[in-house]
């Protein structure tokens, strides 16, 4: 009986096996059930964004999951948001960059400002827009197809963005592409490939993140997380590279970090599973294993 009792608790916990390494925190809002993007302003509050065809809004949430505002984004179309990130000074920006069947030929960033400062229920945003010069085809033949997106992050006045592969035969392949964090229009300029892994189900980028000292790269798979150190750049791909086995296979869709050691992670709702807020601990750069995947 007892150990049926413990099999019990752990099926309804929110701390058990089914986590992974992951930390469990919090089950996000209803609204937030198709969650494609996170970013945090505050230690213990996140700002998130969902995916294609939802509404064209950033909501605010605590790390306990109490639903806490949200924002009109003024000028903006959710025709695809995929992630979401953050500059030194607040200023929100939202990928607008999905891309399931390799068939858009223009993509939006939209800029925000630090909506912690804001008033009301509406927030402007300026549009940085761009395409993929490598792209000749919409589609390109199923070998190319290397163009869906779900990631990026902020650095030193650029955006850096790096593509979601779907491929086939799948090569395991994320292109980095850079584009100004200014309005304007621009062809995005490619500066590397990053090598992933050979399993499609498990080795495509879903979101990025940098970490506040600009010293860690984080990108976020089905249940993989990819830690970059001792990068340069604008190629950050010749860093030395962590891979982790998270121990679960959600749909992660989003990452961000807390502060330089933590990240917060969010995964959708999918055959109701999922649309949970999760935190991990880097473990320490002394101790990795470089490209051990």
């Amino acid at each position: 009986m007892r150990i049926f009792t413990i099999l019990f608790l752990c099926m309804i916990g929110t701390s058990c096996a089914q986590h992974g390494q992951l930390t469990y925190l919090c089950s996000l809002p209803g609204e937030l059930d198709e969650n494609s993007g996170i970013a945090t302003l505050e230690a213990d509050k996140v700002w998130l964004i969902e995916d294609n065809n939802n509404k064209d809004r950033i909501y605010e949430v605590s790390s306990g999951g109490e639903y806490l505002r949200d924002f009109k984004v003024k000028n903006a179309k959710n025709d695809d948001w995929e992630d979401l990130t953050q500059d030194q000074a607040g200023n929100l920006y939202i990928g607008d960059f999905g891309n399931n069947e390799n068939q858009r030929k223009e993509f939006i960033i939209y800029k925000l400002p630090n909506p912690l400062k804001e008033k009301g229920d509406k927030i402007d945003a300026e549009k940085i827009e761009f395409s993929y010069p490598e792209q000749k085809k919409f589609p390109p033949e199923p070998a190319d197809r290397k163009y869906d997106t779900e990631a990026f992050f902020y650095l030193d006045s650029l955006l850096y963005i790096i593509t979601k592969d779907r491929s086939n035969p799948f090569c395991g392949e994320a292109l980095i592409y850079t584009v100004p964090a200014v309005k304007g229009k621009y062809d995005a300029e490619l500066v590397g490939v990053f090598p992933t892994c050979n399993d499609y189900s498990f080795c495509q980028i879903t979101s990025a993140a940098i970490s506040p000292d600009g010293k860690t790269i984080a990108l976020l798979g089905y249940g993989s997380l990819w830690l970059i150190r001792d990068f340069n750049l604008p190629d950050f791909s010749g860093g030395k590279v962590e891979f982790i086995d998270l121990g679960v296979r959600s749909q992660l869709e989003a990452i961000c970090f807390k502060d330089n050691k933590t990240v917060y992670v969010s995964d959708e709702e999918n055959h109701g599973l999922g649309r949970n807020l999760y935190s991990f601990t880097l473990p320490d750069s002394q101790k990795k294993k470089e490209k051990g995947y």
